[in-house]
């Protein structure tokens, strides 16, 4: 069901892939709602994706970009307020990478060139992208920018790896960004900690089956879905949600706020 809640706003979104990806099942919503919008991953990313199909099916315009480029960033944000014919209202950043975890290297055994590439692709991307927003003065008041995070910034999921440092570096600038923002340009930035879901990013950590399972025992409400994930953003994109800034957001059903639940008792109990 559609409300209008994005009627006559503009944005730009980050990392949509596929159909299993949150900035996918985004960018359908935000076109219900009535929002415009440009559409952008890195080259790479967009050869191995299918973002042509959203494109057509949102009536989008793609502007390939590496997020980790000042440069292609810059480029980005000047053509989007072109083409969208103004200042943007939201943005989704839905970015996250590790070379680690794709070549299989252990946390206790990190090579810290493929850090240092995770670290800047995942969570420094997230700095360089509202720096250019802001530098541009390109967002309208009342505006908003979320990126998307995950509870492993809190606490210990052992294949998540340097992910988890990431996602916390991440939560950090939206709190420290999320403040300029808010007392110059009445902008508001919040990160949404989504439950673990079945994206093509997320099915390669070591063990994400078991994530899912366990998180969705532990839930009270369930895990989350992508499309559930969209419409939580699509609130934070709206004006109804104008005083809601630097917050982490959690999003997963409960999850976070469970201590134990009687499944997971119930699986340990003989």
């Amino acid at each position: 069901m559609a409300y209008n809640l994005l009627k006559g706003k503009r944005g730009i979104i980050f990392g949509a892939l596929d159909e299993n990806s949150i900035a996918w099942k985004t960018a359908e919503r935000v076109h219900e709602e009535g929002g415009t919008f440009v559409l952008t991953n890195a080259p790479i990313a967009m050869r191995m994706g299918q973002i042509k199909e959203l494109a057509a099916k949102t009536n989008s315009e793609i502007i390939p970009a590496d997020a980790t480029s000042e440069e292609d960033l810059q480029n980005l944000v000047s053509q989007s307020m072109e083409i969208l014919g103004g200042k943007l209202d939201f943005v989704l950043h839905s970015i996250g990478m590790s070379v680690n975890v794709r070549k299989g290297r252990a946390y206790t055994d990190e090579k810290y060139d493929f850090t240092t590439k995770g670290w800047d692709v995942s969570a420094l991307s997230f700095h360089k992208v509202m720096q250019t927003l802001f530098k541009a003065d390109a967002m309208n008041e009342w505006g908003s920018i979320v990126a998307l995070t995950y509870m492993a910034a809190q606490r210990t999921f052992p294949d998540y790896n340097d992910m988890a440092d990431n996602k916390a570096y991440l939560e950090s600038v939206a709190r420290s960004f999320g403040y300029f923002f808010g007392k110059e340009k009445k902008v508001r930035v919040n990160t949404i900690s989504q439950s673990p879901t079945p994206t093509t990013a997320g099915q390669g950590v070591k063990g994400f089956g078991g994530f899912i399972n366990y998180a969705e025992k532990m839930s009270p409400l369930g895990n989350a879905s992508a499309a559930d994930c969209a419409d939580y953003t699509i609130s934070l994109f709206s004006d109804l949600t104008r005083k809601v800034t630097m917050q982490n957001l959690f999003h997963d059903g409960g999850f976070s706020n469970t201590g134990v639940s009687q499944e997971v008792i119930d699986e340990f109990s003989e």
